[in-house]
C-alpha cells in the first residue's frame, strides 16, 4: 500500500511529485542494483506506444547536459530537458493491489491516454 503522501521536486520552474511508496520501491530496486550510489532515477518522455508518447522509468548513471537533478525522499531523480515540460506536475506513485504492482503516472498535461497507462499524448 503506497503514502499518499508526495513531496515535490523542483524541476527548473517545473514540478515532479513522487510519493513515499514509490520512492520506498525505487531505493528498493536500486539497492539491487551493481552500484547503487552512481546510479539515479531517469524519468523520461520518448516516442512511441499508442498514443504517441511513452513514460520510461529507469536507472542511469548518466548526468546529461541540461538535465534537472534533484533528490526526492533519498532518491536521486534526473529529468533531461526535453522530457521535463511533458512532466510538468506530475505525480508518480507505486500501486500495489489485486490487479497487480507497479508505478502508477498521474500526467495533467497528457491529452489522451492509452488503456494501459503507459502511452499519452
Amino acid at each position: 500500500m503506497s503514502d499518499a503522501t508526495a513531496t515535490p521536486t523542483s524541476v527548473d520552474d517545473r514540478v515532479i511529485t513522487l510519493t513515499e511508496g514509490a520512492a520506498t520501491k525505487v531505493r528498493e530496486l536500486m539497492d539491487r542494483e551493481e552500484s547503487p550510489d552512481a546510479i539515479a532515477l531517469r524519468i523520461a518522455v520518448q516516442p512511441g506506444g499508442c498514443s504517441g508518447m511513452r513514460y520510461a522509468l529507469f536507472f542511469d548513471d548518466r548526468e546529461l547536459d541540461g538535465d534537472r537533478v534533484d533528490e526526492v525522499h533519498g532518491v536521486p531523480v534526473r529529468i533531461d530537458k526535453m522530457s521535463a515540460p511533458y512532466l510538468r506536475e506530475t505525480t508518480i506513485d507505486w500501486v500495489d493491489s489485486l490487479q497487480g504492482a507497479g508505478f502508477s503516472i498521474d500526467n495533467p498535461n497528457a491529452q489522451n491516454t492509452c488503456a494501459c497507462g503507459d502511452s499519452f499524448h
